[in-house]
C-alpha cells in the first residue's frame, strides 16, 4: 500500500503539471500539445529542468527565467493540491475495498480540480471537458465492475447519473437563470461516480453541493460583495459535495439522522 501511495502522489504532481496548461489553454481555445509550456508574459518556452513540479517553480522563485516576470503561485497550488488528493482519493478507496476503481475516482480527482479553477476563472464548464468524462467514466466503472463480478454498483451508477442528470435539467428548465446546461451535463457526470459508491453517497452529494452553493450565496449577501442576482459558478459547489460525499457520505448520513431523531 505504501508504494501505491508514492506512486500515487507523485502521479498527482505530474497530473497537477498537465492541469495547469489544460486549465490556461482550453478556456482560451488553445492546443493542449503545441506550442510547449511557455511564459505568458514574455511567451518563452519554459526549460525542461523547470518543468518540474513545485521544485520548477521554487527554483525560479515564482519568476520567469528570461523576462522575471511573476509566475502565480496557482502553479504549484495545483500541483499540490491535486497530489494531495489523488493520495487521499487512493487510501479512501482501498478503505472502501474498491482498488479496482480507483483510476475512475482518480479521474474525478483531476477533472474536479480543472474544472473548478476553469469555472471559478470562466464561469463556464467546458464541453471539451464535460462530455468526454461520460465514456472515461463509463468505461473506468465497467472494467471495475467486472474485475470485482459487481454488475449491480454499475447499473446503479447508471440509474444515478440519470437521476441526478434529470434534477438538475429540470431545475435549468425551471429557473434558467439560476442554473446553467453546464452545470447539467456535470451532474451526470457526478451521479455516476457517487451511485456507484451507494445510494447514500449519491443523495449527501447532491445535498451538500447545494448546501455549500447557499452557504457562498449567504455569504456573499452578508459581505456586501454581491446581491440576489449575483452569478456564482456552482461547477465547485457540486464538484465539493461529490467530494465530501466520497470521503464521508456515511457519517454524515448519521449526522443527519441524528439530528432529526434529536429534534423530533
Amino acid at each position: 500500500m505504501a508504494f501505491l501511495i508514492a506512486f500515487t502522489a507523485v502521479l498527482g504532481l505530474a497530473i497537477g503539471s498537465f492541469l495547469n496548461v489544460l486549465i490556461y489553454r482550453v478556456p482560451r481555445g488553445e492546443s493542449l500539445v503545441a506550442p510547449l509550456s511557455r511564459c505568458p508574459s514574455c511567451g518563452r518556452p519554459i526549460r525542461i529542468r523547470h518543468r518540474v513540479p513545485v521544485l520548477g517553480w521554487l527554483v525560479l522563485r515564482g519568476r520567469c527565467a528570461d523576462c522575471r516576470s511573476p509566475i502565480s503561485i496557482r502553479y504549484p497550488l495545483v500541483e499540490i493540491g491535486t497530489g494531495a488528493l489523488f493520495v487521499a482519493v487512493t487510501v479512501r478507496i482501498d478503505t472502501l475495498r474498491l482498488l479496482p476503481a480507483l483510476p475512475a475516482y482518480l479521474y474525478l480527482a483531476a477533472i474536479g480540480v480543472a474544472l473548478t479553477m476553469i469555472d471559478i476563472e470562466h464561469q463556464r464548464l467546458p464541453n471539451v471537458l464535460v462530455l468526454p468524462s461520460y465514456p472515461i467514466v463509463a468505461a473506468l466503472l465497467s472494467v471495475a465492475s467486472v474485475w470485482q463480478h459487481d454488475w449491480s454498483a454499475l447499473a446503479r451508477a447508471a440509474l444515478g447519473s440519470a437521476a441526478l442528470y434529470a434534477c438538475y435539467f429540470a431545475l435549468a428548465f425551471a429557473y434558467p437563470a439560476g442554473m446553467g446546461f453546464g452545470d447539467v451535463k456535470l451532474a451526470g457526470v457526478l451521479g455516476g461516480l457517487m451511485s456507484y459508491l451507494s445510494w447514500t453517497t449519491l443523495l449527501i452529494g447532491g445535498l451538500t453541493g447545494f448546501l455549500l452553493g447557499g452557504l457562498a450565496g449567504v455569504v456573499v449577501l452578508a459581505s456586501g460583495k454581491g446581491n440576489r442576482k449575483t452569478a456564482l459558478p456552482f461547477g465547485p459547489f457540486m464538484i465539493s459535495g461529490a467530494v465530501i460525499a466520497v470521503f464521508a457520505a456515511e457519517s454524515l448520513s448519521n449526522s443527519y439522522l441524528s439530528l432529526i431523531h434529536g429534534t423530533g
